[in-house]
């Protein structure tokens, strides 16, 4: 398969995405350095949002077939200028993460994408697989052995470990959860956190 290496600013989905197409279940993780995990580069988004260290970014570049340049579909904002795909001599695709939040405007992205250069794009989501088969499909050549045996297998809901906020479920039995779900979740651990940080100073103001 040709080697993809993923870019994009922190939190857009870049690791997430590699965990999924690799096959593997969704476990959080903050990338600190430009890790290789089979045919996918991954890379910290700090890279890209400064300067000084996205020249780490050009050069591992040349390390990969293709560059994939991510945004996820909640984006205000686009983090690369009008045709600066021309400045790569490597195939340059776009992919739009998240696609499967409430808030995605995946029209909007494309739009930004298409402005960057990026005359194929890939709509995903990691946590329900839609559209990683497509992007496999893109980066496969004749022979190649894909991590599933065929697009349903790859275009359904991926196995979640952990989020940022903490462990989901021990068994690694958890499927997606619904963003309500989520939301829950994540409000019972901004919960805990306030009550940890009330006991330990209850006299703090900030803590309410």
């Amino acid at each position: 398969m040709r080697k993809i290496i993923l870019m994009g600013r922190s939190e857009t989905g870049k690791t997430t995405l590699r965990q999924a197409l690799n096959g593997g279940a969704l476990s959080y993780q903050k990338t600190q350095y430009i890790g290789h995990e089979n045919v996918v580069i991954d890379t910290p988004g700090e890279y890209a949002e400064t300067s000084d260290l996205a020249r780490a970014l050009a050069l591992y570049a040349y390390e990969a077939d293709v560059v994939g340049l991510l945004l996820n579909a909640t984006e205000p904002y686009s983090l690369y200028p009008p045709c600066c795909t021309v400045t790569c001599n490597r195939p340059v695709i776009g992919i739009i993460t998240k696609i499967d939040s409430p808030d995605a405007n995946v029209p909007r992205v494309t739009r930004w994408l298409k402005l960057a250069g990026c005359t194929e794009i890939f709509p995903v989501s990691a946590y329900t697989g839609e559209g990683i088969w497509q992007i496999l499909e893109y980066l496969a050549e004749p022979g190649d052995v894909l991590p599933f045996e065929n697009e349903a297998e790859a275009n359904r809901p991926r196995m979640v470990l952990s989020d940022k906020w903490g462990e989901v479920d021990q068994t690694g039995t958890s499927g997606r959860r619904s963003w309500s779900q989520m939301h829950g979740h994540f409000e019972k651990a901004r919960e805990a956190r306030l009550r940890m940080y009330r006991e330990a100073d209850p006299h703090d103001p900030a803590l309410g």
